[in-house]
């Protein structure tokens, strides 16, 4: 638990919260993006940022902040799942790819005149 008044433990908490709901910001951007073909799915990867880490030292969530806490929760989860839908979507689609012969077919090497 931080240590100070409780206007600072509840200072520390909306730090906290503004963190994580920049970063459900930035996903829900990038996946717009994507939906948009606005993104190469490459370049969306090498813009996301590292793991994020919870806090240390925070205590517990004060009472009046847990339903800002719940709309981000509930956006973070909004997101996750938009995530998996977006991953099944290319496993699929990378699965039928790899079935499809895209290669011309073959061409004959020697040709037969006597016929």
């Amino acid at each position: 638990m931080t240590t100070g008044s409780p206007s600072d433990w509840t200072s520390a908490w909306a730090h906290a919260l503004d963190e994580v709901e920049l970063g459900v910001q930035e996903a829900e951007r990038l996946l717009s993006r994507l939906h948009a073909d606005a993104l190469d799915p490459a370049a969306a990867l090498s813009a996301a940022h590292g793991a994020w880490a919870p806090p240390v030292g925070l205590g517990p969530l004060p009472e009046s902040m847990e339903e800002r806490a719940r709309i981000v929760l509930a956006r973070q989860l909004d997101v996750a799942a938009q995530l998996a839908a977006a991953a099944v979507q290319s496993r699929r689609q990378l699965s039928f790819a790899r079935q499809a012969d895209v290669s011309p077919p073959p061409r004959p090497l020697f040709v037969d005149a006597a016929c």
